[in-house]
Parts: C-alpha cells; structure tokens; sequence
C-alpha cells in the first residue's frame, strides 16, 4: 500500500508513538485531539466529537486519499462517535485500522485469532458496534487490533503498585495478557500500511497471574504487595481472567515483539 497522508484520530498514549513512527519516516500525518497535539513533523487538527461543526472543519481541512488510525476511546455516555466521523471523511478515506480492545471477548479465558466476540459490558458492545463499522461500513479497506492490557512507560501495574492504587482481584489467580506500547504502535504501523483486514487479538507471548506480576513488580520495586479485593468491587477490566494468544497477528504483518514479556517490558519501562 502507498504511503500516507495519515489521520490518527485520538493522539493519546498510543496514538501519539504511532504518530511519531509515521513523522519520523517522512510521511504527512495529521492528528486530531481536543486541544490539537504538539508533534514534531505532526499537523495537528482540534476535534471535539460533541460539536458537529469541528466534523466539517475537519472534512475541509483534510487531503483525500487518507489512511485512518481511529483511537478515540468510547465515551463514558456510549453514544457513537464512529459514524459521524465517517459521514464526514467516508469519502476521503482508502484504509483504517482501529484500536478496540480485548474486552470484546466478554467471558473467554482462552483466546486467539479464531475467537469470536461476545461483549457483556455496554461500553464492550459499542467497542464491537464500531468494529463493524470499521469492517463493514464503506468502500475503505478495514483492519481491528484488539489489543490486551497496555502498558509501558508511565502506565501499567510498575506505575500503581508503588502508588498504592493496585488491587489484586480474590487472590490474583486470574490470568492477565499484556502488550508494551511500543510493540502495539509497531504492529499499528504496520497495518497501516498493510491490506490486511479482520479482528485480530494483540498481546504479548507471556500471559500470566496477576499474582505473578505483581509479585515481579513489588521484588524489582521492592514494594509491598498490594492488597486484595472481592472481584465484584474492582472494575470489569481488573477482574478478567484472560490468556490472549496474539501471535497470528504478528506472523501476519512481520512484526517480533521487542518485549514479548513483561520480565523485559516493565524494567524496560522504569
């Protein structure tokens, strides 16, 4: 596929590294946010999907031909912010990829890229509701990384053990998957530039207890384990009890992991 002009759409912490891989290789690239980002070799464009005029502002300030990288996360009104945005750049647009999540395999412990959806939560509905949009919705190409937990530099559980924020749901036998930002914007880049289309699950090669993790942290930290809660007090994404293989996807856009565990992901990201 010939490369760019590229939109992302929600330059936030995965948005933002894949934005920077496409400047840094020379590519036009546009990025939208509520407050327009700062990016070097980024054009930045203010869209607030609450206001329909930045729609059209957005539609007229945009070159045809684009290829989207749709990030916006779900509102916490779950109203769609998907087809507006489409309306308004349909037209302009060859190829997107979007960024849902690994939520959308509701109660599954055992997954990969044969697994179908089954959102339990709202907001995990509307995640798939979007998918389709993505997969089905026009004359674009369309491609969906569902990506496991993300976390790197600044976010992740070597961020709120030491804060004290973590909780272990029961007693952490749950198993989590994982995937470092840098290996999500890696693979994002790549479909980009793919003409790959499908739902894909993304996640490192480690599943593992959520005990085991944090164990991990607190040794490296040396801080104290956190503290556990009944799974019905934490939120949905804490109390999952998930393996992800993500493997497929990686063989599929010839990517290898730079952290294909959290042993190498978190150290890397202190």
């Amino acid at each position: 596929m010939s490369p760019g002009p590229f939109l992302i759409l929600g330059c936030g912490y995965t948005g933002r590294r894949v934005a920077q891989r496409l400047a840094a290789r020379g590519c036009e690239v546009w990025a939208t946010a509520r407050n327009s980002p700062d990016l070097s070799g980024v054009r930045g464009l203010r869209l607030d999907t609450q206001i329909p005029s930045t729609l059209a502002t957005l539609a007229h300030a945009l070159p045809d031909s684009l290829t989207i990288l749709h990030s916006l996360p779900v509102p916490d009104d779950l109203h769609d912010v998907t087809g507006p945005i489409l309306g308004a750049l349909g037209q302009k647009t060859k190829r997107i990829v979007y960024l849902s999540t690994t939520g959308v395999y509701g109660a599954q412990r055992e997954v990969d890229e044969h697994s179908p959806a089954v959102p339990l939560s709202p907001s995990s509905r509307q995640r798939v509701r979007t998918e389709d949009l993505i997969l089905n919705g026009g004359p674009w190409s369309g491609m969906v990384l569902r990506p496991a937990a993300i976390y790197g530099p600044g976010r992740g559980a070597h961020i709120s053990i030491p804060r004290g924020t973590f909780q272990l749901a029961g007693d952490g036998m749950n198993f989590v998957s994982r995937i470092h930002v840098d290996d999500l914007a890696a693979l994002t880049e790549a479909a980009l530039f793919a003409d790959a289309a499908g739902a894909w699950p993304v996640a490192d090669e480690e599943p593992a207890r959520s005990r085991d993790v944090a164990a991990f942290v607190s040794e490296l930290l040396g801080c104290a384990m956190p503290q556990s809660l009944p799974k019905e007090q934490l939120h949905e994404t804490r109390r999952a009890d998930r393996r992800v293989d993500g493997r497929a996807v990686c063989r599929l856009l010839a990517v290898r992991l730079q952290y294909p565990s959290y042993r190498l992901g978190i150290p890397a990201s202190l």
